[in-house]
């Protein structure tokens, strides 16, 4: 039985579909179409579909599917694209259709609840993440083994992704109130995130500090949950909405002037809140409201410019890393770099590739570990080029991915959050083995 491949409640957009040209400039930034060379995992490709799609011409079938699956929803496209086509919120209704619509696979099926009935919600994952604070390593190195080849490939991307964990994320969290210092100049909510909270807690640490070293007053409402990100970016549009009103009502604070994120996929969606709750008369302004707010904390701290708090020489290699959802969505690549260049001894370089997708994409390499696993090793390969000390990138899903592919790679490079590098600097204590600070 076919089924149609759109219904009525929010297909995709055909003026959105219509401004795009064909023209082929997507081509070449396309993850899937790199490795494949195939014209319908595409933008071009996929757009063309949805169009076959809003005019009964395909169905909701299988091949149909795959090509959205396959999909990273990067936005490399994007910023390629001459026309403007809005590709995100076109892929975004199209996996909204199919997750409501397409019988999947019975372990499709579960693999996907399982993971949104864990990932958006900080106390099951601190339960579920709890046994990595004591065995993570063993964890990543079943993944990597030969018998982790034997396991089904989602499981061992499971493994092998499985991120740190300590004790202290575990049963810690960020305080409510952290005073500026010296003369307040903004008082700035703080995204904690759901993987972020639990597993990067030195990265929530890290931004509170040097957010207070360049006079912010930080406030981490106890009351917020996940941004919705992951569910938004899966096509789970319900969940994404109802986690987007919990997050807005936790930040519904009128002495909260900017509200700080420090994962690019977070902010991409808290930046698109407007959108997602545009037809929803009681939330609809407070979304336009809050997303006004949102800033990634290199874009607040370029704003903050010039930097109050001294920073401390870091002779280093530092291969920075554009995480899709900061760079291609938000288009934010400067503020990064210069966060980072101004650090003295500090060598900033960029890798080859740099506008193509890690293959993270939020749940993307656990449910489509093939593809992912490729891009991984891809990238890993042009950042170990540059001879890096460490390598830095701006979002949890990037540091996981990128970290397990140096890792099969064989690559020591740890990967870090650039605001970590930033504190230290600040601080004057590097963390990470090899790399100490040099004397003034």
């Amino acid at each position: 039985m076919t089924h149609p491949a759109f219904d009525a409640i929010e297909p995709p957009s055909a003026d959105k579909i219509s401004t795009c040209v064909h023209c082929g400039f997507c081509l070449p930034t396309c993850p899937t179409y790199v490795l494949w060379g195939e014209e319908m995992d595409s933008p071009r490709g996929r757009i063309y579909l949805m169009k076959a799609g809003l005019d009964e011409r395909t169905s909701m079938s299988e091949s149909f599917v795959a090509h959205m699956d396959a999909c990273l929803g990067c936005m490399a496209c994007v910023t390629a694209c001459p026309s403007g086509v809005q590709y995100a919120p076109l892929i975004e209704k199209t996996r909204a259709q199919i997750e409501r619509r397409y019988p999947r696979s019975a372990g499709d099926r579960w693999l996907r609840r399982a993971l949104f009935a864990v990932l958006p919600y900080p106390a099951r994952l601190r339960m579920a993440l709890a046994p990595l604070a004591l065995i993570g390593p063993a964890v990543r190195a079943l993944g990597r083994s030969s018998f982790g080849t034997l396991l089904p490939k989602r499981v061992r991307a499971i493994l092998t992704l499985a991120p740190p964990v300590s004790v202290s994320g575990l049963v810690s969290d960020t305080p409510a109130r952290t005073a500026a210092l010296g003369e307040r100049r903004l008082t700035v909510g703080l995204l904690t995130g759901c993987v972020q909270r639990v597993a990067f807690r030195p990265v929530n640490d890290a931004t509170v500090r040097v957010l207070a070293a360049e006079g912010c007053e930080v406030r981490a409402p106890r009351s917020q949950g996940c941004c919705g990100a992951l569910a938004l970016h899966a096509g789970q549009v319900d969940l994404a909405r109802d986690l987007a009103k919990r997050l807005i009502q936790a930040f519904d604070d009128p002495a909260i002037e900017r509200i700080v994120v420090n994962a690019a996929g977070c902010g991409s969606a808290m930046k698109e809140y407007g959108e997602l709750l545009e037809a929803d008369p009681v939330w609809a302004e407070r979304a336009r409201a809050f997303s006004r707010k949102v800033r990634d904390v290199s874009e607040l701290l370029a704003d903050l410019a010039p930097a109050r708090a001294p920073r401390h020489p870091i002779n280093a290699r530092v291969a920075y890393h554009d995480a899709c959802h900061l760079a291609h969505a938000q288009g934010i690549r400067a503020a990064p770099r210069a966060l980072l260049g101004a650090i003295p001894g500090l060598q900033v370089v960029t890798a080859a590739e740099a506008d193509i997708c890690c293959g993270s994409a939020g749940i993307y390499n656990i449910v489509q570990p093939e593809p992912a696993s490729v891009l991984g090793a891809r990238k890993a390969l042009h950042l170990s080029a540059l001879e890096p000390d460490v390598v830095a990138t701006g979002n949890p899903g990037c540091t996981l991915q990128i970290g397990a592919a140096g890792r099969s790679a064989g690559c020591r490079w740890p990967v870090v959050h650039p605001i970590e590098i930033v504190d230290a600097s600040i601080r004057g204590v590097v963390p990470w083995g090899a790399l100490a600070p040099k004397s003034d």
